[in-house]
């Protein structure tokens, strides 16, 4: 008697790998699918023919079906396009926030829950914790790993199927597990390549998809002076010091883009800190709108949480005021709440107050 049935999204990694042994070992009834988000010749890293073979080779070693299930379609609406209208729109997107929104968590269930599984997992590292009467999303173990942030926008339907069983693991603990199973991707190289986006190079990607990005403008101060000319406003990022294209007698950075007058403002770097922050198309995991909530979020991937008080304006904005004045919070990256390790809220950055 089985735990139940399981699809795996196997990238070819060596999370991923590792996530199927445990559930087999576990007791549940493995399946692996790897998605095709784009053709082989066209994909890096978790799209490539070798990432394919890499998922072969570890369901063989594991006596386990293995599938290859087409989500090219659903990839190209809901994360190439919005992706190159966010950098068109001057905005700086996270599409892996959106890959996971309709791709491995939405696509993926729908060829799952067809196929008679009960449940999907992937290796990330997060974890689903079940409440007294809800199902909650957690930040991962190892701190340094955590991927939840870009898991936001899971709700209670997702979370009662998704098993995610690297939350409580290491790295290191992971890869020595992958080896002891003897799996082929056990000390492969991690990526953190966009798999559409050649070398990870997305203005190169910009200028052969979307020529017109290349939409000559006005740097300017914050007082509005003309300091210099861009060659696109896409090309552009909050924070940003390399690259303006402009002298001055002290660093300037991008403190932000003005897509309505095709223009990039640069400043000093305490101009380019924010003290608050409006954030549209929120998600909340529980399942309900909490009341005024202080705690720490994240505003970056890889960035440290700060402490801020998040309020909710309806149920899909909120307005983030930071303690502390916050560096390079960029419109169109993602802005999470944390409290504690429970992730509460998250949502898309619309705009930034100095």
């Amino acid at each position: 008697m089985t735990r139940g049935r399981v699809a795996v999204g196997m990238s070819g990694g060596v999370d991923s790998s590792a996530a199927a042994a445990l559930l087999l070992e576990q007791g549940y009834d493995v399946v692996g699918v790897t998605m095709r988000h784009l053709p082989p010749e066209a994909a890096n890293s978790c799209c490539s023919l070798e990432a394919l073979v890499d998922a072969r080779r570890v369901a063989k070693k594991l006596g386990i079906e293995h599938h290859v299930v087409d989500v090219e379609s659903a990839f190209t609406e809901h994360v190439i396009r919005p992706f190159e209208e966010a950098y068109l729109g001057g905005q700086t997107p996270n599409p892996c926030a959106a890959c996971n929104r309709y791709v491995k968590f939405g696509a993926l269930w729908d060829w799952a829950a067809a196929a008679g599984a009960d449940h999907i997992a992937t290796g990330h590292f997060a974890r689903v914790v079940r409440a007294a009467d809800h199902w909650e999303l957690w930040r991962g173990t190892e701190m340094s790993k955590d991927q939840s942030y870009i898991l936001y926008t899971l709700g209670q339907a997702d979370l009662a199927h998704i098993l995610l069983p690297l939350g409580d693991w290491t790295k290191a603990a992971v890869r020595a597990y992958a080896e002891e199973r003897g799996l082929v991707t056990a000390h492969k190289a991690e990526s953190q390549e966009l798999c559409f986006v050649a070398q990870n190079d997305y203005r190169r990607y910009l200028e052969e998809h979307r020529p017109e990005a290349r939409a000559v403008g006005e740097i300017v101060d914050t007082k509005g002076q003309q300091l210099g000319r861009h060659g696109g406003i896409a090309f552009f990022t909050v924070g940003q010091r390399r690259g303006l294209g402009v002298q001055a007698p002290t660093p300037l950075y991008v403190v932000g883009v003005d897509a309505a007058a095709n223009r990039v403002v640069v400043g000093t770097r305490e101009e380019a800190l924010a003290r608050a922050a409006a954030v549209t198309a929120v998600h909340y995991p529980d399942g309900q709108v909490p009341p005024v909530v202080t705690g720490h979020v994240r505003v970056r991937a890889h960035a440290a949480e700060a402490p801020a008080v998040w309020r909710p304006v309806g149920s899909d904005r909120a307005a983030v005021e930071f303690v502390e004045p916050e560096w390079a919070v960029t419109p169109g990256q993602v802005a999470v709440l944390y409290d504690g390790p429970h992730l509460v809220a998250g949502g898309r950055i619309e705009r930034v107050t100095a």
